[in-house]
């Protein structure tokens, strides 16, 4: 479901967000197990550790979720357990 602003000033209007908690209502408390990585959060430094992109940081932890995109199974009988939020998405 797709939220839209009212225009209350320049910046909101034509504004819109996607409302998560009412469109994915999750089965489970917490994601696959086997289906989640670890991702290291650079905080906009680069390898020499100085900020190259501004205003990044804090924020909470997220683990990365592998999903497999090629969609080449074809005649692999699946069945879903769950549709779950992807915090990089």
């Amino acid at each position: 479901m797709v939220k839209k602003y009212k225009p209350t000033s320049p910046g909101r209007r034509d504004g819109s967000v996607i409302e998560y908690k009412k469109k994915l209502t999750s089965t489970k408390n917490a994601p696959l197990k086997s289906l989640t990585k670890g991702k290291k959060s650079t905080g906009g430094r680069n390898s020499q550790g100085r900020i190259t992109n501004w205003y990044r940081g804090a924020g909470n932890k997220r683990k990365y979720r592998a999903i497999d995109f090629t969609f080449d199974k074809k005649d692999i009988s699946a069945k879903i357990e769950s549709i779950e939020y992807d915090p990089y998405r």
